[in-house]
């Protein structure tokens, strides 16, 4: 497929989740108990008159009939105009443009983290014995497994508490990102590693593989040089997923580790029902979902032309 139908293929794909994904939320929203007049006044402990909870009703438009409110919150999307927070009284764009780099930046260096400690767990199987490679795929599956909140609270107890290396919750410093960035890298490593470790055997056991070390080129020059290639691929179609998911679990670390950001934003307009606030935070998640696979899709191209035709 060449780059131009490629790209149109992705640009209508990605319009058509985006209108699915806004949708999927516009009904979930109206499928939660309560009124959303309420929470637009501050809550039902806020004891909003009549007239009051009217007169927002109508400001917000939902005195309308829901079909028509369906188009008017697309129109809106369209516009890019993600309405006011009920909570905060801002607009939405204007409140995740102050806490959107704080979770990008954390986001990206968990991703680049757990891509560097993926590629020195692979590099170190190619030298290990069979015992060694067998330790080595238990502890990923565990790594990979363990619970965002759990593994945050045990990296405080021990490089905090116990060991007073680092601060417990984030303080702006470069030492205060280090917690909140291994608590997302290291489940994900462990995953990574697990994706690069089939077709890793596959590539260092292939005949120009056992040719090259006939030849007496080192394994782990080998693996940088040829399995790296091959075994990079498969967690490359997943790295639009894994972007996502530590932008899920930011939701918990950055409540954990006390850093201001999306995550946290997320969490709180969910607890105040604060719908435009989630439904931007929603939307913006799934874009950042598409662009990066979009952009994992074309580097894979990219590594292998052959493989990458899709």
């Amino acid at each position: 497929m060449g780059t131009v139908a490629w790209a149109g293929r992705k640009i209508g794909g990605a319009v058509v989740v985006l209108w699915l994904v806004a949708t999927a939320i516009f009904i979930a929203i109206r499928l939660i108990p309560g009124d959303p007049a309420e929470a637009i006044m501050g809550g039902p402990g806020s004891q909003a008159s009549a007239e009051a909870l009217a007169a927002a009703r109508a400001e917000y438009a939902l005195d309308q009939p829901v079909f028509a409110q369906y188009l008017l919150y697309l129109g809106k999307l369209l516009a890019l105009d993600f309405g006011t927070s009920y909570s905060l009284k801002q607009p939405v764009a204007q409140v995740m443009g102050e806490v959107l780099p704080s979770t990008l930046w954390l986001s990206l260096l968990a991703l680049a983290a757990a891509w560097l400690m993926a590629l020195c767990f692979a590099a170190a199987a190619t030298r290990s014995s069979r015992f060694g490679s067998q330790l080595g795929s238990l502890l990923e599956i565990i790594a990979a497994a363990v619970p965002h909140f759990w593994l945050g609270a045990v990296l405080i107890m021990l490089f905090s508490s116990a060991l007073g290396w680092l601060p417990a919750v984030d303080n702006g410093s470069a030492q205060g990102l280090v917690l909140p960035v291994l608590t997302l890298a290291l489940p994900l490593a462990g995953f990574l590693t697990q994706l690069m470790r089939d077709s890793l055997g596959e590539a260092m056991g292939s005949q120009f593989a056992l040719a090259a070390r006939a030849r007496g080129e080192s394994r782990l020059k080998l693996f940088w040089r040829h399995g790296l290639r091959h075994a990079a691929l498969p967690a490359l179609g997943l790295t639009g997923w894994a972007f996502s998911s530590l932008l899920s679990g930011a939701v918990v670390v950055e409540a954990i580790f006390a850093r201001p950001g999306l995550g946290r934003s997320l969490l709180s307009a969910v607890l105040a029902r604060d719908i435009p606030m989630v439904t931007g935070i929603a939307l913006f998640s799934a874009l950042v979902y598409i662009v990066v696979m979009a952009l994992a899709e074309g580097l894979e191209r990219l590594i292998n032309p052959a493989g990458g035709q899709r």
